[in-house]
């Protein structure tokens, strides 16, 4: 999957600090591999894609997104209510939205927070998995 961002090293720093993740490939002169990704499971990466190059990427006729509007919201499991707790808090104070507080809904515990260019995530314990 990828994303449009605005800026590589805050965004490397943001997903790093929040979800631990850790970027692959060789740095580029700026310190950021380049490309910008992340492999956050078995056979599926993030890429970062700088915004006035994501349209080169979609290819010609498909605009991005304006900011603001989100056609996807993506999830991220975690153990249990006090590790969603620690990301949102850790979203926070990297610079991102907390957009809900953590609490008990109906399909899990779970709080919504934004990265510093607005893409959503869902960090959350599916039901089945709560403590």
């Amino acid at each position: 999957m990828s994303l449009p961002i605005a800026d590589r090293g805050r965004a490397m720093a943001f997903y790093r600090e929040v979800f631990g993740f850790v970027a692959v490939g060789e740095p580029a002169e700026d310190g950021v591999p380049e490309p910008l990704q992340f492999e956050i499971g078995e056979g599926t990466r993030l890429m970062l894609v700088p915004a006035g190059g994501f349209g080169w990427v979609l290819g010609e006729g498909r605009a991005v997104a304006a900011p603001g509007s989100h056609e996807v919201l993506l999830s991220f499991a975690v153990g249990g209510p006090g590790a969603v707790d620690e990301v949102i808090e850790r979203a926070r104070r990297a610079g991102g939205e907390v957009v809900t507080e953590p609490g008990q809904r109906p399909w899990g515990y779970a709080g919504v927070c934004a990265d510093l260019d607005g893409h959503l995530w869902q960090v959350i314990v599916p039901m089945a998995e709560e403590e």
